[in-house]
């Protein structure tokens, strides 16, 4: 394998996360219910899926988007961007900046998403289908294409700066977080307001999802129907959130006295160019990514303390993460997967899962993984599980991987 390039040492400082997610509206409500097993979310079957083998997701509940937009902004969006833009509000308020004063022009938005406003296309296909090209929608570009919720929060803030949105399938959050690491250390911002959003309760998507066998079909039981690392897994469940950190320079954090959360320190990214849909059996691809970040970050794996994993529920990503996991960091670090909590967003997972990683290292507290009532046996990690557990953490990991077998891993210290 290739050894990984050695920049100079950078990290930046994380001082504002904002979440949106089955588990909770805002960063506190979703991390006191990830820590909370008997506050598991409930997960509804839908209607408009019944039909499917898999008729249930993740979804936001108690959530007035038009209330909380207003219904003219409301309109210029989809409903992912409606949660980009909530977040994106908390984790700057949450920062303590104030977009009315702050300089828009050294402020930039990355925002990961694997599908953008799928279920508008879906909509307005069946319009097209059904009553003709006249009834066809011409907001559908500009509200339904992935940079929708980059561009909306950069619009909602006044952020002037580099406006980007990643699309990797389910890495797209990380490696937007990623991505904004970078511009960071280049100078080209002071402050970037990155992760990931993303909502797709679209008949399309599962349908195809269920095809491929990639989505639990537990409809008997959806509440317990993910179960990262259990003997009987079998496939992820959809949710949909956002998740978004405000990330600075540290000498800007520095200068206006703002409170740091964690710093991201490192960060890697691979392909695995081996199948559209499965990851590389070896794990080679996502060890590239780990061992990039690592060495991105200057930090040994004896250090890392703690790994929030991608852990879908699926047989194979499951299995050949893990393996990988105690390959290159050993056996002390304590592994979860919040998945059961929030379902599988898709690119939305990596900025959630960041931020939860962030507050575990704020907390020093490992969420549990839910729903591990029979651990595979073939796993060879310390995954926490039944409830959470206190440890002292200086360096954290976040590990995705992605259809098409886009990876990516990131290095958080304390």
């Amino acid at each position: 394998m290739t050894a990984p390039y050695r920049p100079e040492p950078f990290a930046a400082a994380v001082t504002g996360i904002g979440l949106v997610t089955s588990a909770g509206v805002g960063a506190e409500a979703t991390w006191r219910a990830v820590n909370d097993p008997a506050t598991a979310p409930c997960v509804p079957h839908r209607p408009e899926l019944r039909d499917l083998p898999c008729d249930f997701m993740y979804s936001v509940q108690d959530l007035d988007t038009r209330a909380v937009l207003g219904v003219a902004a409301h309109r210029l969006m989809d409903r992912f961007a409606h949660l980009a833009v909530i977040a994106a509000r908390e984790a700057v308020a949450d920062a303590g900046l104030d977009p009315a004063v702050w300089d828009g022009g050294r402020v930039a938005v990355v925002i990961g998403s694997a599908h953008g406003g799928l279920p508008f296309y879906d909509e307005q296909h069946t319009a097209l289908t059904e009553r003709g090209a006249r009834r066809v929608s011409p907001k559908l570009a500009p509200l339904a294409v992935v940079n929708g919720a980059a561009s909306s929060v950069a619009t909602d803030l006044g952020a002037r700066g580099p406006s980007q949105a990643v699309s990797t399938a389910c890495s797209s959050g990380t490696v937007a977080i990623g991505t904004a690491h970078q511009m960071l250390r280049t100078g080209a911002c002071d402050i970037v307001v990155a992760g990931g959003a993303e909502s797709v309760c679209s008949r399309l998507l599962i349908a195809s999802a269920c095809r491929l066998k990639a989505v639990s079909t537990r409809r008997e039981d959806p509440q317990a129907a993910c179960r990262p690392f259990d003997t009987h897994r079998d496939g992820f469940v959809v949710g949909e959130g956002a998740g978004l950190l405000v990330m600075e320079r540290p000498e800007h954090a520095r200068a206006r006295g703002a409170a740091v959360l964690a710093r991201v320190a490192g960060y890697g990214a691979s392909s695995d160019a081996y199948s559209a849909v499965a990851p590389d059996p070896d794990g080679l691809g996502i060890e590239r990514a780990l061992r990039t970040a690592l060495a991105d970050a200057g930090i040994d794996a004896a250090d890392i303390g703690h790994v929030n994993a991608h852990g879908t529920s699926t047989v194979a990503n499951d299995l050949i993460e893990a393996v990988m996991l105690r390959r290159v960091l050993g056996e002390h670090p304590l592994v979860t997967s919040t998945k059961a909590m929030t379902g599988h967003t898709l690119g939305a997972a990596g900025g959630i899962e960041t931020a939860l990683t962030v507050l575990a290292l704020q907390h020093q507290l490992v969420p549990p993984t839910v729903n591990l009532d029979a651990p595979d046996p073939d796993i060879p990690v310390d995954v926490v599980r039944k409830e959470a557990r206190p440890a002292a953490i200086h360096a954290a990991v976040k590990t995705s991987l992605g259809f098409g077998g886009h990876n990516a891993a990131l290095v958080l210290t304390r």
